[in-house]
């Protein structure tokens, strides 16, 4: 069972994978901070009394496949399949740079365990509904690109059209990504409010996409950030393009 707020009293609250107060949500309103914090963003800002933050993890859930057995805590068959649905979603399937020979003995050690990879890897990565079908098909028809990076977006009008309930992109990003001749891929997904959801994605190791999304108030990896920003989905483009176009030319 997944639960959205904690209920009860607790002597130790634990935030995982989250860079900072605001991404754990109102999961712990009427709660204080986090006791202890496990991440592995190189964006994070320690919120809590204790902090393992280990950036170059690929994912939090390397983080913990590394440290649970000597914590003296077993990974049963449940757990492994968690375990290992982090190192597959965090790593696009073992294919970001980041992605090392220690990332696949876990993988293959969390195997050993129980953990159906396959089956994984399909559910995480591969399958899609109608709608979110429909959804990626107004995004696609989108697309755009100049000088290195190409970019996507999806308006609030695409998500009422293919009746999509999410106000994310449905994981579209991976998609962009995988586009031939870019540097960067970017996809900007309306919200309410006058918001935008903007995500990046890294093309090349020398591509640190962590400092453009600090730059609009988020955070996240070198090859994958995000931000919300606060403007009209026109402006925040123009904006995120300016500065992603400024910081490409500063490397050349």
């Amino acid at each position: 069972m997944i639960c959205t707020r904690a209920v009860g009293d607790f002597d130790l609250i634990i935030s995982v994978d989250c860079s900072d107060l605001e991404r754990v949500g109102r999961a712990l309103d009427g709660y204080h901070a986090p006791d202890i914090i496990i991440d592995h963003h190189i964006t994070n800002d320690p919120f809590g009394t204790l902090n393992l933050v280990e950036p170059e993890a690929v994912a939090t859930a390397s983080v913990l496949t590394r440290h649970m057995t000597e914590w003296g805590l077993p990974i049963t068959q449940p757990i492994a399949a968690n375990l290992i649905t982090g190192l597959i979603t965090d790593t696009l399937g073992f294919r970001t740079a980041n992605t090392t020979s220690e990332t696949l003995r876990q993988a293959a050690d969390l195997l050993d365990l129980g953990a159906n990879m396959g089956l994984l890897y399909y559910l995480s990565l591969v399958r899609r509904t109608y709608v979110e079908a429909k959804y990626w098909g107004a995004g696609l028809s989108s697309l755009e690109r100049e000088d290195g990076i190409v970019w996507a977006t999806l308006t609030a009008a695409d998500r009422i059209a293919s009746d999509y309930k999410g106000k994310d992109d449905a994981d579209l990003i991976n998609v962009i990504s995988s586009i031939d001749d870019a540097n960067v891929a970017i996809i900007f997904v309306e919200q309410d409010a006058g918001k935008t959801k903007v995500s990046w994605r890294s093309l090349k190791a020398d591509i640190d996409v962590s400092q453009l999304a600090c730059q609009f108030g988020g955070g996240g990896h070198r090859a994958a950030a995000g931000a919300e920003v606060s403007g009209a989905l026109t402006e925040v483009k123009e904006r995120v393009l300016r500065a992603t176009h400024e910081s490409l030319k500063n490397l050349q």
